[in-house]
């Protein structure tokens, strides 16, 4: 077999998921005792979430509808600049560029949203006991409903384009459940890094903005040296992006390599999530 970036991924995601196969199973005892507590707050996770909803969109003229608008407006501006400015030959820039950023924009607002899931509830942490994980689950829940949303966007810009419709076009859901699982779990992860350093919230930010060029949104992953598109590779986002569009633009259903790369980086990131939200969170309460 051809020692690739893809092959050696798809090693690692056969590790990882066999991993979380015998950490089910030995932590099968907790995680039962675990699920009768999450069904018993789950209405609060929903009034959480309603909160949020209701909260962004109070005294907004527009409303959802911005949530529409915006990608939108973003897309125009961006297709203008990379397709007449830096001509970057692309067919149907426009639906590339929103399908790459309906997935990375979903991963951005879930995971800026989790950094201060746990600061921001502080009072009501100290107060009452809530389990914690779920301040965070809501933030990732609340920006699947904005990216929802925006998928309208998504639709609109392919009636105007004209592009093609392909039955794969419902397969874009996958994707984006591999992104929420990788978001949680990252979500998970900074949530409980920034009660003990607030710097964490200062440096992801900066961390987003080169995430984002490291990601190929704007740009076809093909106009790269070999070297930097194996690099780049490593990132979890360039293999979501370019599901989102194989579905999309070419109506292309990805195979079972594809998939296991996606699902293998997502569970990594939420074994690693897990383990560090659980192992700190009893002191949370000395920080807040």
């Amino acid at each position: 077999m051809e020692l690739s970036v893809d092959n050696i991924l798809a090693l690692f995601s056969v590790v990882v998921l066999a991993l979380a196969l015998v950490l089910v199973l030995v932590r099968l005892p907790q995680l039962r005792a675990a699920w009768p507590e999450f069904m018993q707050y789950r209405h609060l996770l929903g009034e959480l979430v309603k909160r949020d909803v209701t909260v962004k969109y109070r005294r907004s003229v527009l409303g959802v509808l911005w949530s529409v608008l915006q990608p939108l407006f973003i897309m125009l501006i961006v297709t203008f600049v990379f397709s007449y400015v830096f001509r970057i030959d692309v067919v149907d820039y426009p639906v590339f560029y929103i399908t790459g950023n309906f997935v990375f924009g979903y991963v951005s607002e879930a995971t800026n949203l989790s950094l201060g899931a746990i600061l921001g509830s502080g009072n009501l942490i100290r107060k009452v006991f809530i389990p914690k994980y779920l301040f965070v689950l809501e933030k990732c829940l609340f920006a699947l409903v904005n990216t929802l949303f925006s998928l309208i966007a998504v639709a609109i810009v392919l009636v105007v384009q004209q592009a093609a419709l392909y039955p794969t076009f419902p397969l874009l859901v996958v994707p984006l459940l591999y992104a929420a699982v990788f978001a949680l779990g990252l979500g998970l992860l900074l949530s409980a890094l920034v009660v003990f350093f607030r710097d964490v919230a200062h440096i992801y930010g900066i961390w987003l903005t080169a995430w984002f060029y490291l990601t190929p949104v704007l740009y076809p992953l093909s106009i790269l040296p070999p070297l930097a598109q194996s690099l780049i590779r490593l990132n979890p986002l360039v293999h979501y992006v370019e599901y989102a569009r194989d579905v999309m633009m070419y109506g292309l259903v990805p195979g079972w390599q594809a998939n296991l790369i996606c699902l293998g980086m997502a569970v990594a990131m939420l074994l690693l999530g897990i383990l560090v939200f659980c192992k700190t969170q009893d002191k949370f309460v000395l920080y807040l």
